[in-house]
């Protein structure tokens, strides 16, 4: 059974949030798609997933809105009948994208010059010697893939981005930066931020992210896995693997979360762990679900996925 995810975002003003998230909601569930759905007043941010028919007529019925007309739709095909979303939600919040910056001061139009997969590759070829490649994502992320050579802030959440810049600005100085996230939605007002620094010698995003740039170049400048933010947790790009696991610093770039319930820790585990620990990011975990002292988490099946 194979199901498509919808990637997609767009800033754009609009001016009753409320309603269009009641329009989607319509459309969403008469087309039984399931996913995240934010709504603001800058514009909108979705991953949607569905049979590829319920998906493409998604598709066709957001382009005759004169609001989403250009939206660049990003698919992946997903095999299994896993429930990648295990429900709907439309939210209507401040941002599509929780930066905490100023919306007014950092706006997307005020972000990074937009490189296609083509123009970014070509300038990570070429190499020149002030080119910075700075990941937008949490660092949790990059653990498992990642561009080559790329600066990794050490940071937990987009959100803390900022103080990074800040406390770091001197490497960016007189320098090219490339940067790129997921799928370019954050990358948007996190670039607008460094560029209103007036620091870089030229600010660039990755037009489309990590998701556009790996369709083209799946054996380019990005190696490993990309992570994304559903029940799949990465998705194969290349057979390269960065990481280490968690319990035994074997090679492993396997992301899953332990098995205690009260845990639910998110970490990397090689297959030889996972059955030692019973899915428990730790001793203490495994003894305590071992004990009956913590409940244990629905076991969720691995799902294939590709871009």
């Amino acid at each position: 059974m194979h199901k498509q995810i919808l990637l997609y975002y767009k800033y754009v003003t609009i001016d009753n949030p409320e309603t269009v998230k009641i329009e989607q909601q319509v459309l969403c569930k008469r087309l039984k798609l399931t996913g995240r759905i934010i709504i603001a007043t800058e514009g909108i941010n979705g991953t949607v997933c569905g049979s590829p028919e319920e998906t493409e007529a998604y598709i066709a019925c957001m382009r005759q809105n004169s609001l989403f007309t250009d939206v660049d739709f990003k698919t992946s095909t997903v095999n299994g009948a896993h429930e990648y979303f295990p429900k709907l939600q439309i939210v209507v919040r401040p941002e599509i994208v929780h930066t905490g910056l100023d919306k007014e001061k950092y706006a997307a139009q005020f972000g990074g010059k937009h490189l296609t997969p083509d123009q970014a590759h070509a300038l990570l070829e070429q190499k020149p010697e002030d080119l910075v490649v700075l990941d937008g994502r949490n660092d949790y992320e990059a653990r498992v893939g990642k561009f080559v050579d790329a600066v990794i802030p050490p940071i937990d959440t987009c959100r803390d981005f900022p103080t990074y810049v800040d406390q770091n600005i001197e490497q960016f100085k007189d320098k090219q930066v490339l940067m790129y996230c997921t799928g370019g939605v954050r990358c948007e007002r996190l670039s607008s931020y460094l560029k209103e620094k007036g620091i870089a010698k030229e600010v660039y995003q990755i037009e489309g992210g990590i998701h556009r740039y790996v369709e083209k170049y799946p054996d380019g400048f990005f190696r490993g896995k990309n992570y994304v933010f559903d029940a799949r947790v990465t998705a194969h790009v290349n057979d390269d693997v960065l990481s280490l696991c968690d319990l035994c610093n074997g090679s492993s770039d396997d992301y899953t979360n332990c098995k205690n319930a009260l845990c639910n820790k998110q970490y990397i585990s090689c297959p030889s762990c996972t059955e030692k620990f019973n899915n428990c990011c730790s001793q203490e975990c495994h003894e305590l679900l071992a004990e009956g002292k913590v409940p244990a988490r629905p076991y969720r099946p691995k799902v294939n996925a590709e871009i």
